[in-house]
């Protein structure tokens, strides 16, 4: 059987488990990643790299960071100052997401998440709200902000690139892209704040949160004042330092295990602890799906789907149809691929589509990159929605009641703006 329709059958099963939920999640990205082996599709080395992968290698890291604030009882401090100004959940929700929005405009939306959940459920601790109810938010916050500027994330600079090749002498500009990107993270932390939060979880059943947040609370008196300091002092210097990674040429993932190596030698956390602070579900999760994302976009099935959506529309569709279609299947792909791969997928046909219709490319590209960043509705659309799993309770089906309300936000908001900025027929 052809390796490209065997992957579309894997991708359709592992669609119906992860939403029927038979199985645990992690249970299901390993079978996948053994079928995709046995099938010959990828090699068990592919199968297996997810598990180095640098993704994969930041979560451990910002897990042990952020650890840290919860085993000197750091994390409790930072959220009893917080809670002071922001008193119901609703005004939380609202604070996270345009702190986190804004700061994934400048710094990858993986590391924003990465360095701001031990915050955030260090606030949860202290004000008693539920992280179910905040983490959510902060996952979608950082894939929104990403929409900020060209190096939000990558499938910005994708897109800008193959604009260049094709267009020389076209570029979008470093803030372009919030010209789209301020309005969605805007209208989306309203509706959040307004509607959305109804779709949240509340997750009180989850034994390792209750129990891990009042061993943390009942702790802080006997931790010494130094090691709660320098959690914080080693967590505020990673920060600073992936916000400066390109100048420091460091990559992300270094800096975080350089930060959580430095947590252990310097005594703040016993070897043990850290170990302990690893969420091993979300790890596997990850590790197990990423070979699937490789797949679709190596044996050529994601191009398969995407040719077969937008051959549907023939040659004398409406351009805003078109866009609209390109939107949603970049929107659809990207919950499966990641946003780099559906990027990279999309473009090229993106702007063929477009020179077909006599279009400006540059609307179709960017509705590729708005539409590849809306994941949003699995655990799986990128990185950030796999390291919340663990930590926040989550079912599969918890991403699709507050993710795809929030596609169609983006959806609204991308339909009116994208012609206005970006003329089809300018």
């Amino acid at each position: 059987m052809d390796h490209a329709l065997i992957t579309i059958i894997i991708l359709l099963f592992a669609a119906v488990m992860f939403i029927w939920e038979k199985l645990p999640l992690s249970v299901t990205a390993m079978i996948v990643a053994l079928a995709l082996t046995l099938t010959g599709v990828i090699t068990p080395q592919e199968a297996f790299a997810g598990f180095v992968n640098k993704n994969v290698i930041l979560f451990c890291a910002m897990f042990v960071v952020g650890g840290a604030l919860f085993q000197t009882g750091m994390a409790s401090k930072i959220g009893g100052l917080v809670t002071k100004f922001a008193k119901s959940e609703r005004q939380l929700m609202a604070a996270i997401m345009i702190v986190v929005g804004l700061l994934s405009g400048l710094l990858s939306n993986t590391g924003t998440a990465a360095i701001l959940m031990p915050v955030v459920i260090g606030i949860c601790a202290k004000s008693g709200f539920s992280r179910s109810r905040l983490l959510m938010p902060l996952m979608l916050a950082a894939a929104m902000g990403g929409n900020m500027t060209l190096i939000g994330a990558p499938g910005n600079m994708i897109a800008d690139s193959t604009l260049q090749k094709m267009f020389e002498g076209s570029s979008f500009g470093f803030f372009e892209f919030a010209k789209i990107g301020l309005p969605i993270l805007t209208a989306g932390t309203i509706f959040f704040v307004l509607v959305g939060y109804k779709f949240l979880p509340e997750r009180t059943d989850v034994k390792e949160v209750t129990d891990d947040t009042s061993d943390i609370v009942e702790n802080v008196k006997v931790v010494p004042e130094w090691k709660q300091y320098m959690s914080l002092a080693i967590l505020v210097l990673t920060i600073v330092a992936m916000v400066f990674q390109k100048q420091i040429g460091i990559k992300l993932h270094i800096i975080g295990s350089i930060g959580a190596l430095l947590l252990v030698v310097t005594g703040v956390m016993t070897e043990k602890e850290a170990f302990e602070s690893i969420d091993l579900k979300t790890i596997f999760l990850f590790g197990g799906i990423l070979p699937l994302a490789g797949a679709l976009n190596n044996t050529g099935a994601g191009k398969m789907i995407a040719e077969a959506v937008t051959g549907f529309l023939g040659a004398d569709s409406s351009p805003m149809v078109v866009l609209a279609v390109i939107f949603l299947l970049a929107a659809v792909l990207t919950n499966f691929m990641s946003n780099t791969a559906t990027t990279a997928l999309l473009a090229p046909i993106g702007v063929s589509i477009a020179q077909k219709l006599g279009a400006d490319p540059r609307a179709v590209l960017m509705a590729i990159v708005i539409g590849g960043s809306c994941a949003y509705a699995t655990p799986i659309g990128m990185p950030a929605n796999a390291m919340i799993y663990g930590p926040g309770g989550y079912k599969f089906n918890d991403y699709v009641k507050s993710g795809l309300p929030l596609i169609g936000v983006s959806f609204v908001v991308s339909m009116i703006l994208l012609p206005i900025f970006w003329p089809l027929f300018p």
